[in-house]
């Protein structure tokens, strides 16, 4: 559930009527709800409180401050994949012992920094990555603490581009490979093995690829302890799927009594990753409607926002759902589109939405998570503003760029 809903056929995001804010905000904008975050990670701690997981917010899908504020102060800790993102942890004053940091490329400078911070551990994606790390602690006279990120190779129902855990991606290192990690690790002095790490994919409907990859990976625990590695953690990553159309989406509780019992039974503390479960229908695009254009065959909505500000349809040809700030009963088939000099650009295709006029806004949901973050300044677009809803509040978080700040 989110909190955008409509009262006497306006879309209100908790108490605050959007077209008050469209009128006074320059679109293209990002807006989140406060309720709705905190109500989705607080149904994930719920679910899994008999065993008080760290939950890791995964800050690669929005690292706006006021964001990662809110989620620290309700107890979260941070997932983060770059020296970035740890610096943004750090503005919030997030504990570093509740930070873990993954990522397959991690650069000296970055592993350097994460150390000197202070972090709970590092996800290790390779052989040639542990033996970095463990130089640069013994230069620095460290011992770090470390989860090796296994691939255990399984292939949940995703969009191909963002299954993580199967064997011929990137990531992690091979369920297969086991003897060779203990050997690299007995030659990592000054690495602890204090965990086990997957993270198989993102928008993750069902629970049985989490099954699947725990049954596999967890009979790695005694192979670890009895060749003397105390394993103490298993973080089971993140990708969580959210509903963008009439997806049918297993929720933290029927995850949960699937993991608890297994992590139970080993006696492991449980580290998790969610993100686009958290913020995912927490944020909307707004944007406002620049023309509305007949071609020979077909109706297109043009748009002020475009795939700079938004670019999950044409990346992934995403679905989101789209509805006029303003109420509509007519319907008519349309391409949504934005101003870019690509094809590619656009949001709907062939779309049957409410009837909509030039000047008029549209809302663009479950944008909450790999919305501003992968926002770019293709054709010389500045990035627009983010703005937080607080009940009856809100406020501008991130002002929109100007054209000046494109000469920085």
């Amino acid at each position: 559930m989110d909190y955008f809903q409509y009262k006497n056929n306006v879309l209100y995001a908790e108490d605050i009527n959007l077209l008050d804010v469209a009128e006074k905000v320059k679109t293209p904008f990002y807006l989140y709800s406060k309720k709705t975050i905190l109500r989705h990670f607080h149904q994930i701690k719920e679910a899994f409180k008999t065993i008080d997981p760290l939950i890791c917010f995964s800050v690669k899908t929005n690292f706006n401050i006021e964001v990662l504020k809110i989620l620290k102060n309700s107890g979260a800790g941070f997932d983060i994949v770059s020296g970035g993102e740890l610096y943004l942890t750090q503005k919030v004053k997030a504990s570093p012992q509740k930070i873990v940091y993954a990522g397959v490329g991690k650069t000296a400078d970055e592993i350097r920094y994460a150390i000197q911070t202070g972090i709970l551990m590092f996800n290790c994606e390779s052989i040639p990555e542990m033996r970095l790390m463990d130089h640069i602690a013994g230069k620095m006279n460290k011992t770090v603490s470390v989860a090796v990120r296994i691939n255990p190779d399984i292939t949940p129902r995703t969009h191909e581009y963002i299954i993580t855990g199967k064997k011929e991606t990137k990531f992690g290192i091979s369920i297969y490979e086991i003897d060779k990690i203990i050997r690299a690790l007995r030659t990592c002095s000054h690495l602890r093995l204090k965990g086990l790490h997957f993270h198989i994919g993102s928008q993750i409907t069902e629970t049985s690829p989490y099954e699947k990859a725990l049954e596999k990976v967890i009979k790695l625990v005694p192979s670890l302890r009895q060749a003397g590695f105390p394993v103490e953690y298993f973080n089971i990553g993140g990708g969580l799927g959210i509903i963008y159309k009439k997806e049918k989406v297993s929720l933290p509780h029927k995850l949960a009594k699937k993991i608890i019992p297994v992590l139970k039974k080993h006696d492991l503390k449980m580290i998790m990753e969610p993100g686009r479960y958290i913020v995912g229908n927490a944020g909307i695009l707004v944007t406002r409607i620049s023309y509305i254009k007949q071609s020979l065959n077909k109706k297109f909505v043009i748009v002020d926002a475009g795939m700079q500000t938004l670019i999950r349809p044409t990346l992934y040809t995403a679905y989101h759902e789209i509805l006029p700030l303003k109420k509509s009963i007519k319907t008519f088939k349309v391409d949504v589109v934005g101003p870019i000099c690509e094809t590619g650009d656009f949001f709907a295709r062939d779309r049957k939405i409410p009837v909509v006029h030039q000047n008029e806004f549209l809302a663009i949901k479950g944008a909450g998570a790999y919305g501003m973050v992968m926002a770019s300044r293709y054709n010389a677009h500045p990035f627009p503003a983010e703005i937080l809803v607080d009940n009856d509040r809100f406020k501008i978080v991130k002002k929109a760029q100007t054209y000046r700040d494109l000469l920085t």
